[in-house]
């Protein structure tokens, strides 16, 4: 039996197939990376719209939610979103903090009053 027949030449195909469509952007990513001045005006320019989507979202996260999220009041949402605020500064500008906190103050404040 060949290694085509046994169905192994499919999965080989299409790991192969998968390598040579990912690493060659990779590798171009390794090489012009290291040349990327972090303070010109494109790489400033990608923050702020990266900044500027990320905002937009969360927006709209918290006065247009949908699923779940639609049934917790405002006035939640919007406590649970200064909060969060308030923890990421606390924290000393800890993301990770912000985000857990901010979904934590979500979760109890819902439990509580809803």
């Amino acid at each position: 039996m060949s290694v085509m027949q046994d169905g192994f030449g499919g999965y080989l195909t299409l790991l192969i197939a998968g390598v040579l469509a990912n690493e060659c952007w990779r590798w171009l990513g390794v090489a012009v990376g290291g040349r990327l001045d972090l303070d010109g005006q494109p790489f400033l320019w990608v923050r702020a719209v990266a900044l500027a989507l990320v905002a937009g979202l969360v927006s709209r996260m918290i006065l247009f939610p949908a699923g779940a999220l639609a049934n917790v009041p405002l006035a939640i949402r919007l406590g649970a979103f200064a909060g969060g605020i308030a923890l990421y500064f606390l924290a000393r500008r800890n993301l990770a903090a912000g985000v857990v906190g901010g979904a934590a103050l979500l979760m109890a404040a819902q439990m509580l009053l809803g």
